[in-house]
């Protein structure tokens, strides 16, 4: 009995019905940039009423011994990361900068015990390089990018052997932050803190070094009294929780320094319902300047970073990497304080 199953169109049928190379089809699909755009629009059109729905990526992967993806380590759940804004900003310019070049994110989630995807995922993960953000030092995950001997960069994180880095000042960002409230003359603090903080024993460097920015800039002032409370970074509830128990506490802080912007506006929303004002009772100074912080009520007093140039520098690196070219000096973005309504004079 004879198959009525039609036979699957290939690239060569392509380059027969449009009167071009083997290679010319190729590089419609690979090499963009190597065919005129009537050209490449002409034999994508042809394709398209063939049938012919491109090069089989397994294959290409296998001649090619790339597979075009990108691993990007996260230490929380999907879920958890979406919800913070800060890396949303960062992720979505890290991805425009590595999309022409056909090349793709691949996200490895982690669970907030882990600190950080599991090992074996990222050992068998198919991915060119592994971008790792924010995650703990000394994570399983990142000794397993080392184990496949991937190329890497990291956000937020210390420096690391043969490792190419992108981050911002976090201590420098934490004293402006804390030098502009001494400076409006407060003297009772309050530091909402990231999770697993341990004093400055966190492994966790953006939040080792903002304490440490907060810390020193008030003890330079002669303030060493100072109430500290750790809190999940993207738990609302929870957030608001510690917040209400700085406000709380017998001896109440007129100022509490957020280590990000979600963490101030849960600060904010936990004096409202005590019935404390923001800032006549409070100020309050977040770290990051997510869009919210310009259209909150009242509108935060924060720590501005660039976090769409983070993402951009952080793709232009896994570009320069998978070309093999050497790994760069680390790269600090610098930060400036944006001084909105949540902060005033006592």
């Amino acid at each position: 009995m004879t198959s009525s199953r039609r036979r699957r169109p290939t690239l060569d049928d392509v380059a027969e019905a449009v009167g071009v190379s083997r290679a010319t089809v190729s590089n419609a699909y690979n090499r963009p940039d190597q065919l005129s755009t009537q050209l490449r629009e002409q034999i994508l059109r042809v394709a398209g009423e063939l049938g012919y729905p491109g090069p089989n990526p397994t294959a290409r992967s296998l001649a090619t011994s790339r597979t075009g993806a990108i691993a990007f380590l996260l230490d929380s759940s999907l879920s958890a990361a979406f919800s913070d804004p800060a890396l949303s900003i960062t992720l979505d310019a890290l991805a425009k900068t590595v999309e022409p070049t056909g090349n793709a994110l691949l996200l490895l989630p982690g669970h907030e015990a882990q600190e950080g995807p599991p090992a074996a995922r990222v050992l068998a993960a198919q991915a060119d390089i592994a971008v790792a953000y924010s995650l703990a030092d000394g994570t399983p995950a990142l000794e397993a990018v080392r184990a496949r001997g991937l190329p890497l960069v990291v956000i937020d994180q210390p420096p690391l052997p043969d490792t190419a880095r992108v981050g911002c000042d976090d201590r420098g960002g934490a004293s402006l932050a804390a030098r502009h409230l001494v400076e409006l003359g407060h003297r009772r603090f309050g530091i909402l803190a990231a999770p697993r903080l341990s004093a400055v024993t966190s492994p966790f460097h953006g939040t080792r070094e903002r304490l440490a920015g907060y810390l020193d800039t008030l003890a330079a002032a002669g303030i060493t009294d100072i109430s500290i409370t750790e809190a999940p970074w993207l738990s609302a509830s929870t957030a608001r929780a510690a917040a209400t128990d700085l406000l709380t506490a017998s001896v109440r802080p007129t100022a509490l320094l957020c280590m990000s912007d979600q963490l101030a506006f849960a600060a904010i929303a936990a004096a409202h319902r005590l019935g404390l004002r923001v800032p006549a009772d409070v100020s309050i100074v977040g770290f990051d300047d997510t869009p919210q912080a310009a259209w909150s009520e009242p509108p935060l007093t924060t720590v501005r970073q660039d976090l769409a140039g983070k993402g951009r520098v952080a793709g232009e690196l896994v570009m320069s990497l998978l070309a093999a070219a050497p790994v760069p000096p680390p790269v600090e973005l610098p930060v400036s304080l944006a001084v909105r309504e949540s902060t005033a004079a006592i």
